[in-house]
This record gives C-alpha cells, structure tokens and sequence, in this order.
C-alpha cells in the first residue's frame, strides 16, 4: 500500500519546547522509528510541518541588524526544508535497512497571486507567546497574531496550493523505489508569470496539510495519514463536552467547527482526499502511526456512513 504521511510541524517541536537543536534532533529520530516501522511494510511518501521552525527563522531574521531587507518566507520556506529534511533523511537511513533509499526534495508549490488568503492571514508559524508579548512583538515587526489553544501566535497568508513544480522528479523517485521527503512546510510557494512562464516566490507559507492531500492525489496514494499531537480529531474540543471522533465521513464533518489555524486543514486535507479519491484518511499521534493504518487509533475518515463506536 501507498501510504502518504504528513508530519505536524507540533509533531517535531511540541508546544511549548524550547526550539533548541538537541530538541529536535531527539523529535525527528522519535518521529523516524515511528516512519521506518510503517516503511517496512508499506510505500511510504513523507511531508512535513514547518511551523515553528519558520516562524523562528523569520524572528531572527528581522533582529539581524547586518541585513538591509529580511529573508521572505518564501526563502525561509526553502530553508526549513532543506534544513528539516537533512534530519528526516539521515534518521529514516538510520532507522531502515541499509538497502532503503532514502532522499529529501526541495519542493516549490504553486499558488495564484490572487488568493484570497494573502489578505486574511491564518497560518500559524513560530513559538508560542503570552498575550501581551505576542502584542509587543505585533507591533514591532507589523505581524498579525491570533490565539492558539492558550497561547498566541504569528499568522501569515496561506494561499491554496494549485501544484508542485517537481511532482514528475518525485513520481520517478517514487516508482524507483525511494522513500521521499517533498513538499515540506507545504513548499516554497511561487507564482508563474503568464507570459514567460517564469516562477518567482511570494511572501506565504501554503497549508502542510492542503499540500499533503495534493500529493496523494498526485502521487496515487491509497491513503493519508495526517500526524500531529493529539491522538483524535475531538467533537466540542476543550469543552466539558470534548467527545473522541473515532470513525466518521467528510459529510459529518461538515456539521462541525475546527480551528482554522490547527486542526481545521487537516480535517479539510482529510474530506478532500476520501471524497475525491474515494480512499480513507486519518489523523492521529506520531507513536501511533502502524496503529492508525491499521485502523486501530486515530480518527479515520471514510466516504459512508460508518459506525463512529467502534473500528471496522
């Protein structure tokens, strides 16, 4: 089976945990085993997250007096995952047998310069802040903030992927047998001129999640995974009431709210794969991972009604 997964950018960097390169390293050789265990037995495609780590690499950019102009995200997108994928590559060779190829592309992601998400910001990047200090910062460097669970965070434009430049390189790797790391942080979103054909970037981070469902679309996958750091998609979310969704359809879904900036793409990745592919997708925990693909945690999303108390 063709198995695409999409690493939460809270999977590698937990909420709260000091960005530090030990952290990290520690997350992605945890995140690794969790792959190589489902890779030893399926075809397995990886995207990741890059939320925190972009938002972080922005911050210092715009505090480095030496730079005229600060690096665009589009750059730091770029970065992330050349940066993100170096670690997944080397941990996922570790933890795989020696024969496994394993490689990391870095992917750009098509967007349209007219979407509407460039004037209605959602995406979170970057740690989290008490209220008054994502304040302070707001308004130092003319970011635009939003709530996160308890804390608050960054949020820039996230235009809708439209395609992925190198989608017919990483089908070749794919056919040849390779375990590929694409599209991370969703991609360095370009747009193409009209006239020439030539690509430029622009000033967003696009959806890990939107991008996930493109890729297995794109790539023929017979299922996605969405990891993160909850263990299921929750009905009435912090509240009294917070109920585990355990089996359920895009159309169900549709009768409920998600957070915008969180579990919100990823339920709309999910309803959009089933529903245009007909096959399942799930979300869940990292530790979970074979679990979930076996239909055994996690919140699976299928296109009938099923029976939401317990697994088929």
């Amino acid at each position: 089976m063709r198995v695409l997964i999409a690493l939460g950018g809270n999977a590698l960097l937990r909420r709260g945990q000091r960005p530090d390169s030990e952290i990290q390293q520690a997350n992605i050789e945890s995140a690794a085993r969790a792959i190589a265990a489902v890779a030893r037995d399926h075809e397995v495609i990886v995207t990741h997250g890059n939320g925190p780590q972009i938002g972080l690499l922005s911050l210092e950019s715009a505090a480095d007096g030496a730079l005229t102009h600060p690096y665009p995200l589009d750059v730091l997108g770029a970065e992330t995952q050349g940066m993100i994928g170096y670690l997944l590559t080397q941990a996922l060779r570790n933890a795989l047998p020696p024969e496994r190829e394993v490689i990391g592309v870095v992917t750009e992601t098509l967007v349209s310069p007219s979407d509407p998400a460039f004037t209605a910001p959602t995406k979170f990047v970057g740690p989290v802040y008490g209220h008054e200090e994502a304040e302070r910062l707001a308004a130092d460097h003319g970011y635009a903030i939003a709530p996160d669970g308890p804390y608050w965070r960054r949020v820039v434009a996230s235009p809708e992927p439209q395609g992925i430049v190198e989608v017919q390189t990483i089908r070749e790797l794919v056919a040849a047998g390779a375990l590929v790391i694409c599209a991370g942080g969703g991609g360095a979103p370009v747009v193409r001129d009209q006239v020439t054909g030539a690509l430029r970037g622009v000033e967003a981070v696009v959806d890990k999640d939107l991008i996930a469902e493109v890729l297995a679309e794109l790539l023929d996958a017979d299922m996605l995974v969405l990891l993160t750091d909850v263990p299921y998609v929750q009905r009435g979310y912090g509240t009294a009431q917070a109920e585990d969704i355990r089996l359920t359809t895009p159309d169900e879904l549709a009768a409920d709210r998600f957070p915008a900036g969180s579990m919100g793409p990823k339920i709309e990745a999910a309803c959009r794969f089933v529903e245009l592919t007909g096959r399942p997708a799930a979300i869940g925990t990292l530790d979970d991972a074979t679990a979930i693909i076996r239909g055994e945690a996690g919140t699976r999303i299928r296109p009938k009604p099923v029976n939401q108390q317990a697994y088929a």
